[in-house]
């Protein structure tokens, strides 16, 4: 039973640092109105000061008028963000991470403490730009991660939505901040 908790405490972790900075004063802030896992359709409305994204059933509308590089390179800066993780590979993991809404010393420590003890793989699919400003860019997926004990291989496996902010930082896409909606087991 400890180590199905450690499991679902590292997962916890690791959601929960991967947010970002919670002192940072960006306006792209998430919203807190949505319903409960698994309670049906979202209807968040895409507004300029907030995180969001419109879903009725699994139809995710795609933000308009994003040029083509642009989406090519935010699409590749997301692809990035989640390979350079699933390698292990921290330096390249940090390298996608926005220096203003992470602190990647923090970031750093806490993710090489998870995966001492962790393996992980995450999975995405439906990657769609649904926000787009020249300056910021909003990437929802669908997400399923695999942690699993390096000790005991006992598995955990989250599921679900999760809206990546990135912010153009020296001419490339980095990540500000991620919020993550779970489904709840049994609903997936």
């Amino acid at each position: 039973m400890k180590k199905k908790l450690a499991a679902a405490s590292i997962a916890l972790a690791l959601v929960l640092g991967a947010c970002g900075n919670s002192d940072d004063k960006n306006t792209n802030a998430p919203v807190n109105e949505e319903p409960a896992p698994g309670s049906g359709a979202i209807d968040h409305g895409v507004d300029d000061k907030k995180v969001g994204f419109s879903m009725s059933g699994d139809k995710v509308e795609e933000a308009a008028d994003v040029p083509e590089q642009e989406k090519a390179d935010i699409l590749a800066a997301f692809d990035n963000y989640i390979e350079t993780l699933n390698k292990q590979d921290i330096d390249g993991y940090l390298a996608t991470l926005s220096t203003e809404g992470y602190d990647l010393e923090e970031e750093r420590q806490a993710t090489e403490e998870m995966l001492a003890n962790t393996a992980m793989k995450r999975e995405t699919d439906n990657e769609t730009i649904v926000k787009y400003t020249g300056e910021s860019a909003q990437v929802f997926s669908t997400l399923k991660t695999t942690f699993t004990d390096k000790e005991s291989g006992v598995e955990n496996t989250p599921e679900g939505r999760q809206v990546t902010v990135f912010n153009k930082e020296d001419g490339e896409w980095k990540v500000f901040s991620i919020h993550f909606i779970g489904d709840e087991p049994g609903n997936q």
